[in-house]
């Protein structure tokens, strides 16, 4: 099972890579969470921000894969623990990859190597629209989407 997404934003590389990585960035485009992580492959990542658990709830979290500034982001995920119960079994991959097209970003995002059965990957398939759309708002224009949650 594999999810990909390009989306061709209005902004620069640095704009788009800050709306990945950037506190402000995430909170504005993934939920209110922000991605807390030293970035060095190998080296765990979450994105920790309001829900079930309060204000530091661990929507999902993992591995660092790759870390490749202004390029590349890639890690090994799992839901947070309050989703599901045997969150430490359930992963997949998520690949973000920037290149600049003219004056644009090209945002290429992959969503693969889901375990059997994992219970997330309908909801993604939804979400990933949702957050993708916010980066780009976000990149091109300093303000997210209003979903009305």
């Amino acid at each position: 099972m594999e999810l990909k997404y390009e989306f061709y934003i209005n902004a620069g590389l640095e704009d788009v890579w800050n709306a990945l990585i950037s506190p402000d960035g995430t909170r504005s485009s993934f939920f209110g969470s922000e991605l807390r992580s030293n970035f060095q492959p190998g080296q765990p990542f979450a994105y920790v921000g309001p829900g079930n658990d309060g204000t530091e709830t661990v929507h999902v979290y993992g591995d660092i894969l790759e870390f490749e500034p202004l390029s590349r982001l890639s890690y090994r995920e799992h839901p947070g623990p309050s989703y599901h119960a045997n969150h430490t079994e359930l992963e997949s991959r998520v690949v973000f990859q920037l290149e600049t097209v003219g004056e644009c970003t090209k945002l290429t995002l992959i969503n693969d190597q889901f375990t059997d059965n994992h219970p997330s990957f309908a909801n993604a398939q939804s979400s990933w629209w949702m957050i993708l759309s916010s980066i780009k708002s976000w990149a091109e224009t300093g303000k997210t989407l209003n979903f009305g949650w």
